[in-house]
């Protein structure tokens, strides 16, 4: 298993990193039986199976963590998932956690796929470019990406091993690094907040914020992939 699993504001280490994560699901078939036992099937596209690990909190802030992640789960908010090469937009489905001592709290977590962000398939560099910029214009939305925005607009950004290309990556890299903070920052106030108006406000900057990082993390994949 990857040492390094992201949901959302959280970030998973020690115990809390599963032995394992399901994913996988099916295709959606049409079939049209005829005389004599023919078939025709029409594949109508992929039906993803919900992404299920578990784990166990660990730690004098083991029960506030589960606590934050049950609170993801009642708002409902698109988060994105990674972990290795794997990169998606879930809904928490379910959520269990067994509250064992302060500082021991097993859990199991269910995850719909709204979206699996590594299908995201460039062609070539002048497309690549305009895929990634159209992900960080859309990520500035939601929080300041004007210094990544300017990077991809310089030519060659696209174009692995030009001066170009490292700026964009790093500015890429910089504007992910303000959207995990800001993430944090409005998962802190969910957790904190201790009227229905805090809170609506908390989960409505969190959902942003992961929409932003969604963006952000498909513009680097894509960039990932860019060729000479």
């Amino acid at each position: 298993m990857s040492d390094t699993l992201l949901l959302g504001p959280v970030t998973f280490h020690g115990f809390e990193l599963p032995a394992r994560i399901s994913f996988g699901g099916a295709q959606r078939l049409a079939v049209h039986r005829l005389p004599g036992g023919a078939r025709v099937i029409d594949a109508m596209g992929p039906d993803e199976a919900p992404i299920v690990w578990s784990g166990a909190f660990a730690g004098a802030d083991a029960a506030d963590r589960a606590r934050l992640l049950d609170l993801l789960r009642a708002g409902g908010l698109p988060l994105p998932l990674a972990w290795d090469a794997f990169a998606y937009l879930v809904v928490i489905a379910r959520f269990e956690a067994q509250y064992e001592h302060p500082n021991w709290v097993p859990y199991r977590i269910e995850c719909m796929v709204l979206l699996d962000e590594a299908q995201v398939i460039v062609a070539g560099a002048a497309t690549l470019a305009s895929v990634v910029l159209s992900d960080v214009t859309l990520a500035g939305g939601m929080l300041d990406t004007a210094g990544a925005q300017a990077a991809l607009a310089v030519p060659g950004a696209a174009t692995l091993g030009t001066g170009s290309y490292g700026g964009a990556v790093t500015a890429v890299a910089g504007a992910q690094a303000t959207a995990a903070t800001a993430m944090a920052g409005a998962g802190g106030a969910l957790l904190a907040a201790t009227d229905p108006v805090g809170a609506a406000a908390a989960a409505g900057t969190l959902a942003q914020t992961a929409d932003a990082q969604g963006f952000l993390g498909r513009a680097a994949a894509n960039l990932a992939n860019a060729t000479s």
